[in-house]
């Protein structure tokens, strides 16, 4: 089976805006997308054969992955481990909260012994 002018042409135009988006060629495979968490488990497989090039990119987008506007565009932070639902949830250590600090707690004088 050879692989559809579709599916091509979304690997050699479209590819390479997406962050996170890898081709591994295999020579005579049904082409495939495979969803790998952090840790490089697999997630899903989802085929591509029959798929047009519209349908991929609207999966690709669907599933999270970040499109830049070019190639060499820089990735804003929040989708620098796009897509995040394929990531556990552990988020980084050194992550900031919104504003950079956290909020003190008044645990005490919100429930006052009556």
């Amino acid at each position: 089976t050879g692989h559809s002018p579709q599916v091509k042409a979304f690997v050699t135009q479209d590819i390479p805006f997406y962050h996170n988006l890898e081709m591994k060629h295999l020579p005579g495979a049904d082409p495939e997308l495979v969803l790998l968490s952090l840790r490089y488990e697999e997630l899903q497989r989802i085929p591509l054969s029959d798929m047009t090039r519209e349908e991929i990119n609207q999966l690709v987008q669907e599933l999270g992955f970040y499109r830049k506007e070019t190639p060499d565009a820089p990735v804003p932070e929040e989708f620098q481990f796009a897509p995040a639902k394929s990531l556990p949830i552990l988020l980084p250590p050194q992550a900031p909260t919104a504003d950079g600090k956290t909020p003190p707690k008044h645990d005490k004088e919100e429930h006052p012994d009556l």
